[in-house]
């Protein structure tokens, strides 16, 4: 292809990782925001945001990008949005039922009887007691929309081709397999080993984090 290999790929992890992360930190945002307000005021809110998150993740995801590719167009802030927008149900439910766990604590308690506000109990109470989960997610979402991001491209419906990320180099790679294998087995394992990285990163800051487990130590 007479193309350098090494710096293709080293330019897909740059590209990857981008993608990655701003899909989740918006993602996240969102889902953290759900999930506080949900599990923090209950009864009906909390049912139809609940609902809303269902349905939301029954979601066809693969078809709807596709449908949204062919329609714009493959391109990055494109593949951002996509992302984002199917992943903020992901951490809500989990955030939501930490809350329901918190907002019955004697300090969530007391800070409302002394007249202190929602957004108040929200900020000064409970988003520091579930920041361990929102941590843990947001490594382990990340991996997970570097997978989609690279199923995506592989598909040819992610960013533009002209864009080097490790989906469109692992499908680029089979025509060359018998002669240049690395060509598709390299990207391949570098998605492996940065996923695995970002799961054992969300075990460890979760046990480091978690402010139940520093009052057991």
């Amino acid at each position: 292809m007479g193309q350098d290999m090494f710096s293709r790929l080293l330019f897909g992890a740059r590209i990857s990782l981008f993608v990655a992360t701003i899909a989740v930190v918006f993602g996240l945002f969102a889902g953290t925001l759900t999930g506080i307000v949900a599990g923090y005021y209950g009864g009906l809110i909390d049912e139809v945001l609940m609902r809303l998150v269902d349905l939301w993740a029954s979601l066809p995801f693969l078809l709807i990008a596709l449908i949204v590719a062919i329609s714009v167009g493959p391109s990055l802030g494109m593949v951002i949005a996509l992302l984002a927008v199917s992943s903020w149900s992901a951490g809500a439910r989990n955030i939501r039922g930490e809350v329901l766990s918190l907002r019955t604590r004697e300090y969530v308690s007391m800070a409302k009887v002394m007249n202190a506000s929602d957004l108040r109990v929200i900020w000064r109470h409970l988003l520091p007691n579930v920041m361990h989960v929102v941590i843990v997610i947001t490594t382990l979402r990340t991996g997970s929309m570097i997978i989609a991001e690279s199923g995506l491209s592989f598909l040819g419906v992610g960013v533009p081709g002209s864009i080097p990320t490790w989906g469109l180099l692992i499908a680029q790679g089979p025509r060359f397999l018998t002669t240049d294998w690395w060509m598709s087995i390299m990207p391949g394992v570098a998605i492996f080993l940065t996923v695995m990285s970002f799961n054992f990163l969300g075990d460890w800051l979760r046990d480091r984090f978690d402010p139940r487990l520093n009052q057991i130590d």
